[in-house]
């Protein structure tokens, strides 16, 4: 599980120090077709259930000029919009022409192993491709050209010059991309007003007025989710300015989404809500306005 930064403690939320914010890439309505293809489903069989070590049958060699995928299992969960939205998988690949097993994920059952789809890509390209518009509790088998695959994996795999990679993956979970619920009205006289961009980027616009003197917790979006507990493990993304300079101090929209244990403002939300705090700064430091999208909870990892 990812730690937190000291920086924003009072929320146990982790910081990641930007510049400026930009808008997630997400996937237009012409790539959601997930019809897949047909050739892909024949050159492989896979057997076991989700989130299980498959069994897998390469019927090698399998040859294919560009990276293709099918759907063998369709899940009925969260749809991955974004490049950045938090998901968990496992995933299994294959030498096309030896058939040969090249590597594995953990296949442990562990729901807080949460990244996204920029993560994956960074290691092997082709999975952006793939895992466009999946949904949770789907199961993929992909076959990826070398240049998808990763001209480094291909290296120190050592495979054969033009050989293909399946792989099989499962889609574990998905988490919202962003707060989604009923607006709430607020008094907002003296805080920050709160916009947002179409992928629910926010922008914290600060008022030319002193910051208050206790923490301040507002809900703007109140999500239908299920209710954070004490204890609970979120999945979150972050927006912080800085009340004096109103710059942004930290963000985690564009990377990967904080996972942590809820910090006191965030019990008794639910998830899908988005949460407006606004921390006075410690021995004269400025105060912080931090917007907070509740996007998901995990089990507690066992120890």
């Amino acid at each position: 599980m990812r730690k937190t930064s000291a920086v924003l403690a009072t929320l146990s939320l982790a910081v990641l120090a930007l510049t400026g914010c930009t808008a997630a890439p997400t996937f237009a309505g012409a790539a959601c077709d997930r019809s897949g293809s047909s050739s892909v489903a024949d050159s492989v069989t896979v057997e076991g259930d989700l989130g299980e070590t498959p069994d897998v049958t390469v019927f090698s060699p399998v040859k294919s000029s560009s990276t293709s995928f099918s759907d063998a299992v369709v899940g009925d969960g969260e749809t991955l919009t974004t490049s950045v939205q938090p998901l968990v998988l496992d995933i299994t690949f294959y030498g096309g022409d030896s058939g040969d097993k090249l590597y594995e994920s953990e296949y442990n059952g562990d729901l807080s192993r949460v990244h996204n789809i920029a993560y994956w890509a960074q290691r092997s390209p082709g999975l952006e491709s793939v895992l466009e518009c999946a949904t949770g509790g789907t199961r993929t088998v992909a076959v990826l050209t070398p240049e998808d695959f990763g001209e480094t994996n291909v290296e120190a795999f050592g495979l054969a010059d033009g050989e293909n990679v399946v792989a099989v993956i499962d889609v574990l979970d998905v988490h919202l991309a962003k707060a989604e619920g009923a607006s709430q009205f607020n008094d907002a006289r003296g805080l920050p007003t709160v916009v947002r961009a179409p992928d629910g980027t926010p922008g914290i616009i600060i008022p030319d007025s002193a910051a208050p003197t206790s923490t301040v917790t507002q809900t703007l979006i109140e999500g239908d989710g299920a209710k954070v507990e004490k204890d609970s493990v979120v999945v979150t993304n972050i927006m912080a300015v800085g009340w004096d300079d109103k710059t942004v101090v930290s963000s985690t929209w564009g990377a990967e989404p904080n996972i942590g244990i809820a910090a006191k403002e965030l019990v008794g939300a639910t998830v899908g809500s988005q949460l407006l705090v606004v921390a006075p700064g410690a021995e004269g430091a400025s105060a912080t306005a931090i917007v907070v999208d509740i996007l998901g909870t995990v089990p507690v990892p066992e120890q």
